[in-house]
């Protein structure tokens, strides 16, 4: 048996109308094609499987290596948990136009639906142009009724909660908050293995593409919508050069931020799990049996659960996601 070493996967770079170019000019990703919205980076959703990029497993996909190396690459704690279902979906989002309002079910409802996870997620902000915000939740107390006339009345953005944002900022969008990304933002998302979306509102805007506007969800996400008020959206966490700093911890995911100057052991003994590597400043590299794996600003590295000892090495930044 071949040993498993640090995976990077091929991007699945996505049209969409509301996508730019920052993939090519801040990502320095290589594709075809312009309006470029999703580079889908580690995923094993049905149809959108991501594939190994390099060394002696290239070629196959996440899920034909997880249904062959199941404890070695997602540990046997994940296993137990999800079986064989890899449980995270890893992207970058490019919104040179606003994304449109949108709302995702939680674990129980998803199930119901779709017999998917739900979708809780949290995003990085890696680039963010003057003034670029994100719409979080609602500003002001409003029941079901109300917010029903004022998707009819197109007059939602009035009771959203705006939020400037800049690099390195870091928000937690739990299912069931309405939400989007305003134009200008360059963002890192991780979230639960789900594709499911309700769109509620999209400006009425038309796709080039189809000649058409967008399909809307609104009776979906009617019972999906959590209309709580939520008084602080970012998320403090510490920068201490070398060091690791906790994030975020939920249920469906842990994030830590790994300032790196010079070089920097992690020891993985005590998690029995496998754990993602996101590159989201300068360039770093991964060392492991004498290889060396890049991770560049944009770039991500899936550690299987076998590896329990790796060197990060450089002059940059990233995140370390586990469940």
């Amino acid at each position: 048996m071949l040993s498993l070493y640090p995976f990077s996967f091929v991007p699945q770079i996505k049209y969409r109308l509301w996508g730019g170019d920052k993939f090519s000019s801040v990502l320095k990703k290589e594709y075809v094609g312009e309006k470029r919205g999703e580079s889908w980076e580690i995923s094993t959703v049905p149809k959108l499987e991501s594939e190994i990029a390099t060394g002696p497993y290239k070629g196959k996909t996440l899920v034909e290596m997880i249904t062959a190396f199941p404890k070695e690459l997602m540990g046997e704690a994940v296993i137990e948990r999800f079986g064989n279902s890899f449980p995270l979906l890893i992207k970058f989002i490019d919104a040179k136009v606003p994304l449109s309002v949108q709302v995702h079910p939680n674990d129980a409802l998803a199930k119901e639906r779709h017999n998917s996870f739900g979708k809780n997620e949290m995003w990085y902000v890696l680039d963010a142009e003057p003034n670029a915000e994100l719409l979080l939740g609602f500003k002001k107390v409003i029941n079901q009724a109300a917010y029903q006339q004022l998707l009819k009345e197109n007059r939602l953005e009035e009771v959203l909660h705006a939020e400037k944002v800049s690099a390195g900022d870091v928000v937690y969008i739990p299912a069931g908050r309405i939400h989007a990304i305003g134009g200008g933002v360059l963002l890192a998302e991780i979230q639960q293995s789900s594709d499911i979306t309700y769109r509620v509102h999209d400006y009425n805007r038309v796709d080039a593409k189809t000649g058409k506007t967008r399909e809307l969800h609104n009776d979906l996400a009617l019972d999906a919508l959590d209309f709580s008020i939520q008084k602080k959206h970012k998320t403090n966490y510490s920068k201490d050069l070398n060091q690791v700093n906790t994030v975020l911890e939920t249920p469906f995911f842990t994030t830590s931020f790994l300032p790196i100057n010079g070089a920097m052991e992690r020891n993985y003994q005590n998690h029995d799990c496998f754990h993602v590597l996101i590159g989201v400043k300068g360039t770093l590299s991964v060392y492991y049996a004498e290889k060396e794996y890049a991770l560049p600003l944009g770039g991500c590295l899936l550690i299987p659960a076998a590896i329990q000892q790796l060197r990060i090495q450089g002059d940059g930044s990233c995140l370390e996601v586990y469940v």
